[in-house]
């Protein structure tokens, strides 16, 4: 593994500028705020001071059209080798989602060398003559829900927010209501939201694909639709930041960072165990775990036999705790596969503290607990351990380049006050004598 260069610490005074989402943190909260500056580099812009990345007055005019009837009539250049028709469109229009040529392809407005093409998933090589019209822009059936959500920061191309544990990102099946999607639609008033394909991030009720970082457009009603854009996803159970585009330009372009790996993305959690070496990167394939469907599996070699996709992850302990029984760890995201970081920290065999599906069970993590904390914690561990109904994983900074401003914004906003809440036991305990 490849060792993780110490990066520079923030210092104190800048935590503390952050808010939390209820009006009256718990006073362990306090105690969670020691551990903040040892997160490497991080906190431009915060919750509490959201006007430290307002857009500034060199910020470009983005014309709002629909694009809709923009025809493409070009011969595809010299490639290397064949290029799905979705990706080579997307790459010759700018300022409209990948899910919209999607939506166009199905739709029949695309052709390739005057036969009509409708899966996205169709090759083109060079040579080819291609033909497309944008299609019109269609509304995503779900209804507005007044939802109380903690924006972190908003202006009128996109907004960051800090999703709390058990919030679903989008409306599924198991899902009807009180998903964010629904709650942005009525926050900004707009009548449709988009899904795009370009991360596979997370979230669903049933566990069956969300995570921290992939997306896929299981249905084309979707990914037709593009205001305002969810871009990416995170965990039912994962607290943190998300940001959502306002408009298709940003939603395209914020897309292709997250293609890229661009975006900045910082996560912590709570481990059973503590990861060995303490820092390092782990780079193993994920894919569908083919003995539990509803779960994704870190699979060496997955890549050349199929199986898997490509995953990569950084890691570094912040803090040993309770005497080696759990860590907090910080994990920063190369690529973002589903359950990319539940996957690879099972995989190191230190499953996140409260993760069920992938082995972080209580009864693991009060086995390793118990007898290492003090007797007059112990109950207290009992209790807190018992009361754990999703993985310890935060989405604790987001970064990235403004599609409008071109400007580097960065945002941070602290863990919930459970996860502080154990921590602050943890810690604490750890430095107890333990007979």
């Amino acid at each position: 593994m490849l060792s993780i260069s110490q990066l520079p610490s923030f210092s104190l005074t800048s935590v503390k500028s952050l808010r939390y989402p209820s009006s009256s943190p718990s006073s362990s909260l306090s105690l969670f705020f020691s551990f903040l500056p040892r997160v490497s580099n991080f906190v431009r812009a915060s919750s509490g001071t959201p006007n430290l990345v307002a857009c500034t007055p060199t910020e470009s005019i983005i014309p709002r059209v629909n694009n809709a009837g923009l025809k493409i009539e070009e011969t595809v250049d010299s490639v290397q080798g064949k290029i799905r028709i979705d990706s080579w469109i997307s790459s010759r229009v700018i300022g409209v989602s990948r899910a919209r040529v999607q939506s166009s392809i199905r739709l029949g407005l695309v052709t390739v060398n005057g036969r009509v093409i409708d899966k996205v998933s169709h090759n083109v090589k060079a040579g080819d003559e291609v033909n497309c019209t944008i299609s019109e822009l269609q509304p995503l059936k779900a209804e507005a829900e007044d939802i109380p959500l903690d924006i972190v920061y908003e202006d009128k191309h996109l907004l960051v927010v800090n999703k709390p544990a058990h919030m679903v990102v989008h409306p599924a099946p198991g899902n009807p209501s009180g998903t964010l999607v629904k709650g942005i639609l009525h926050h900004c008033s707009l009548p449709c939201v988009a899904y795009s394909n370009t991360e596979e991030d997370d979230d669903s009720d049933d566990e069956s694909f969300s995570d921290d970082e992939e997306m896929t457009t299981s249905s084309s009603s979707y990914a037709a639709s593009v205001r305002p854009g969810i871009v990416h996803r995170l965990d039912k159970g994962t607290t943190g930041l998300l940001v959502v585009a306002k408009d298709e330009h940003s939603h395209a372009h914020l897309a292709e960072q997250f293609k890229l790996h661009t975006i900045e993305r910082v996560y912590v959690s709570l481990t059973t165990g503590v990861p060995s070496p303490p820092q390092g990167r782990i780079e193993i394939p994920i894919g569908r775990d083919s003995s539990n469907r509803i779960r994704m599996a870190a699979i060496p070699g997955g890549v050349s036999s199929g199986r898997a996709r490509h995953a990569a992850s950084r890691y570094k302990v912040i803090e040993t705790l309770a005497g080696g029984g759990s860590a907090l760890v910080e994990w920063r995201l190369e690529t973002g596969r589903t359950h990319q970081i539940r996957a690879h920290a099972k995989y190191m065999g230190v499953p996140l503290l409260g993760d069920e599906v992938y082995g972080g069970t209580k009864s693991m993590a009060l086995s390793l607990l118990q007898k290492r904390v003090s007797r007059s914690d112990q109950e207290e561990i009992i209790e807190l351990i018992s009361r754990l109904d999703r993985p310890c994983l935060h989405a604790i900074v987001l970064g990235f380049t403004h599609p409008c401003t071109g400007e580097i914004v960065k945002f941070s906003c602290p863990p919930p006050p459970d996860l502080a809440e154990i921590v602050g036991l943890l810690r604490r305990s750890g430095k107890e004598n333990v007979n």
